[in-house]
């Protein structure tokens, strides 16, 4: 028989666990997120990551820019992609956790407006909350700061 000081005990360490294991997922790429547009500061798009059988890849969900055509194509893109809806277009590829790390790298991010293809690193921070991606070409790149979608 279970008294409610066990059972008290009981829910209270099934809730530190509950706690602790959502904490623990949102330390993870995957995921819905805001890009912003690093010039005006607007919404560009929701990208949506999933776990692919343990590389991470991640689609335009939503088009979020004010002008932007959301049965538009993506006209610069020279792989499988080019005239591809950009409404479903797979713009990250192949990412997979650094042993050890709270850090996704290894795949690829495409720019679907230059057509342009980078080496991609993912890092959560502010406890999950925001997003670091940095696509990056040899020593140049540059990083950009996506919001999680709640």
């Amino acid at each position: 028989m279970t008294t409610p000081q066990s059972l008290k005990s009981l829910l209270i360490a099934a809730a530190t666990l509950l706690t602790l294991a959502s904490a623990q997922a949102q330390m993870t790429p995957v995921g819905s997120w805001h890009s912003m547009d690093e010039k005006t500061g607007e919404l560009k798009s929701l990208i949506v990551i999933a776990d692919k059988g343990g590389a991470l890849n991640g689609h335009i969900e939503k088009l979020l820019r004010k002008e932007a055509d959301q049965k538009g194509v993506c006209k610069e893109c020279s792989d499988d992609r080019k005239d591809k809806p950009m409404l479903g277009l797979e713009i990250i590829r192949g990412a997979k956790q650094a042993d050890g790390k709270e850090v996704w790298e290894g795949g690829k991010i495409l720019d679907p407006e230059n057509g342009k293809e980078y080496t991609l690193r993912m890092t959560p921070i502010e406890g999950g909350k925001k997003l670091e991606v940095r696509g990056s070409i040899a020593f140049f790149g540059r990083t950009q700061t996506w919001v999680r979608v709640q």
